[in-house]
C-alpha cells in the first residue's frame, strides 16, 4: 500500500477546518456568522484541501457563551438558519468530498433551557432538581457554596437558587452542569445524538468531554490544587462508560461516523478515550502551549503522545489552533506557525486547523467594551478572553465588513483596520502567502506523508532540529526551532516545500522543509 491509499478509516489521517460559525460568513446581514454564509463560502475548505469542516453550534441559546449555552439540542437558532439551511450544507458539502463535524454540548445547558427553568422553580428535593448537580450550601444559612470547585472561566463554580441549594456550573453561571447519571439526561443525550446523525452528519466533537462525571461524593479540592491537576470532576471512569456506549451508537451508523473527545491533558488523560471501544480521536492539545523554541520538548511530546494513541490502534488528533486559545501566529509567531504546521501536517495522525490560521491572522486586541468572552467578566478583566482570536475574517480587500457580511454591515465583534491585507482574494493571488502554502501543504500531504508507518525514525542533528522520516522511502522533515540556521541539503536532494519561501541553502530559525 503506497502513500496516500488506506482502509483505515476517513477520519483518521484527515484535515478538519474547523469553521466558527459565528466569524465564519454572514448570509443574512445581521453581523452574525451563519449557515447560509457557511454553506455559500464552502468552496474555500474544499480548495483549501481539507477533509473535513467541524461547525462549531448553531443551536437555539440566548448567547452568552458563543453558542455554547444551548436551550434546544435538536433544533437550530433562527439567527443560524433553518434545519433546511443545515441540510442543504451538508448535501453539498458531501458534493464537494467534504465531511462534516457537529459540536455536541452535553455537558450543560442554558439556565434558559426548560429543564433548569424548571428546576429553578422547584423545591428543595424536587425531581426536576435531580436533572442537574445541585446540592445544599454550608454554613450559616447554607449561604457558602458546597464545594470549593473553580469555574474553568473563573470565579466559584457553584451558583446560589436562593433557598439553600447550589448548582454546579463549571463554565459560566449560565451553563448548569447536567448530571448524566440520571436516566432522563442519559437518554435525551442519546436521543441529541441519534437525531444529527439520522441527518447524515459524519461525526461529532464531544464538548467538554472530560467533565460528564462528577464524583458522587463532592469532595473539596486538596490545598494547592491549580487547574490541570486532577479533579472530582474531570476524566473519570464513569465519563469513559458513556463514551463507550455513545461508540456503539455511533458504530451501529454506516460510513465511519467519527466521535472525537475535547480533552485538556497530556497522554495519561488522552489515552483512555482512545481505546478500542471508545472514540476515534480526541484532541491532543498540549503542543498548543509548547515554545517554537524547544525542540526538545516537541520531540519528547510528540513520541509520547504517538506513542500513547498506537497503543491502542488509534493516531493523534493534532490542534493547530481553535477558538478557544490565542491565534496560531501569536503563540507560535507568524513564521513559527507556518512551521509548525508543516510540522503537523508531516506527522501520523489527523489535524484540525482553525478558521483563519490558514491566513496567517493575528490575536486582535479587542476593545474592552466589545468583548464578549465570559471569561473576561467572570475574572473582573484580568483575563481578556478568547474573543481577539474569534474576529471575523476577511474575504475580500478593501472596506470593512471586508466580505463577511453584505456591505454596511456591522460584525458582531469588530475587525481592525487593515484586516483586509489579510483577506482570501488577496492571498489567493500570492505565491508567497499563508494561504498559498496551506493550500500546497495539504496537497502534497496527500502525496507523501498519508497513510505512511506511524512512527517517525528521527534523525541526529544540531540543537534545536527536529528531523524525521516516516519510511525508509519517505520525504524528510526539518523543523528548524534553534538560534541560527542549518544545512539542509544532509538531509534530501531537493526541497518539496519549505515554510520560508527564500529558502537558499541554510533552513532559517523558525521554519520547516519537506524534502525529497
Amino acid at each position: 500500500m503506497t502513500a496516500g491509499e488506506s482502509r483505515d478509516p476517513w477520519w483518521r489521517e484527515a484535515v478538519v477546518y474547523e469553521i466558527y460559525l459565528r466569524s465564519y460568513a454572514d448570509g443574512t446581514g445581521d453581523g452574525l456568522g451563519d449557515l447560509p454564509g457557511a454553506r455559500a463560502r464552502l468552496a474555500h475548505p474544499r480548495d483549501l484541501g481539507v477533509d473535513a469542516v467541524w461547525l462549531t453550534p448553531f443551536y437555539p441559546s440566548p448567547d452568552q457563551d458563543g453558542g455554547y449555552d444551548v436551550t434546544d439540542h435538536r433544533a437550530v437558532d433562527p439567527r443560524a438558519g433553518t434545519l433546511g439551511d443545515l441540510d442543504g450544507l451538508l448535501a453539498e458539502a458531501h458534493t464537494a468530498g467534504l465531511r462534516v463535524v457537529l459540536d455536541l454540548v452535553l455537558n450543560h445547558v442554558s439556565s434558559l433551557h426548560p429543564w433548569f427553568r424548571a428546576a429553578r422553580a422547584g423545591p428543595p428535593g424536587s425531581a426536576a432538581r435531580r436533572r442537574f448537580h445541585i446540592r445544599p450550601g454550608r454554613g450559616p444559612g447554607r449561604a457558602q457554596p458546597p464545594t470549593n470547585w473553580r469555574s474553568i472561566f473563573g470565579g466559584p463554580a457553584w451558583s446560589p437558587l436562593g433557598d439553600g441549594e447550589w448548582y454546579l456550573h463549571l463554565f459560566d453561571a449560565e451553563q448548569p452542569d447536567l448530571r448524566h447519571d440520571h436516566p432522563e439526561v442519559a437518554e435525551d443525550a442519546a436521543a441529541t445524538l441519534r437525531f444529527w446523525l439520522d441527518r447524515g452528519v459524519d461525526g461529532v466533537r464531544f464538548d467538554a468531554a472530560g467533565s460528564l462525571a462528577k464524583d458522587p461524593r463532592y469532595p473539596d479540592l486538596p490545598p494547592g490544587w491549580r487547574p490541570g491537576d486532577p479533579a472530582p470532576y474531570s476524566d473519570r471512569d464513569e465519563a469513559h462508560a458513556i463514551y463507550r456506549r455513545w461508540a456503539r451508537l455511533l458504530a451501529g451508523y454506516p460510513g465511519d461516523r467519527l466521535g472525537v473527545a475535547e480533552t485538556w491533558g497530556g497522554p495519561d488523560v488522552i489515552g483512555p478515550y482512545l481505546r478500542p471501544d471508545e472514540l476515534g480521536q480526541a484532541f491532543a492539545m498540549e503542543p498548543l502551549f509548547w515554545s517554537a523554541e524547544d525542540a526538545a520538548r516537541w520531540r519528547a511530546g510528540v513520541t509520547e503522545l504517538i506513542a500513547t494513541a498506537t497503543q491502542h490502534g488509534r493516531l493523534p488528533a493534532w490542534v493547530h489552533g481553535s477558538h478557544d486559545v490565542r491565534r496560531a501566529a501569536d503563540r507560535w509567531g507568524a513564521d513559527g506557525a507556518r512551521a509548525v504546521l508543516l510540522l503537523m501536517l508531516a506527522l501520523p495522525g489527523a489535524v484540525y486547523l482553525y478558521a483563519g490560521d490558514e491566513l496567517g491572522l493575528p490575536e486582535v486586541a479587542v476593545p474592552d467594551d466589545a468583548i464578549r468572552d465570559p471569561v473576561f467578566r467572570r475574572s473582573a478583566g484580568r483575563d481578556r478572553g478568547r474573543d481577539g482570536a474569534r474576529v471575523p475574517l476577511p474575504w475580500q480587500d478593501g472596506p470593512p465588513p471586508y466580505g463577511f457580511g453584505p456591505d454596511g454591515t456591522t460584525p458582531w465583534l469588530p475587525q481592525p483596520a487593515g484586516w483586509g491585507g489579510y483577506a482570501v482574494d488577496r492571498q489567493a493571488a500570492d505565491p508567497a502567502s499563508t494561504l498559498t502554502l496551506t493550500r500546497t501543504a495539504l496537497r502534497l500531504r496527500d502525496r507523501h506523508w498519508r497513510g505512511r508507518p506511524a512512527e517517525p525514525s528521527w534523525l541526529a542533528g544540531p540543537d534545536g532540529l527536529l528531523a524525521f522520516r516516516r519510511g525508509a522511502d519517505g520525504p524528510t522533515c526539518l523543523v528548524n526551532l534553534g538560534a541560527g540556521p542549518v544545512p539542509w541539503r544532509r538531509y534530501g536532494d531537493r526541497p518539496l516545500l519549505a515554510s520560508r519561501p527564500d529558502l537558499g541553502d541554510l533552513l532559517p530559525p523558525r521554519s520547516a522543509a519537506w524534502l525529497a
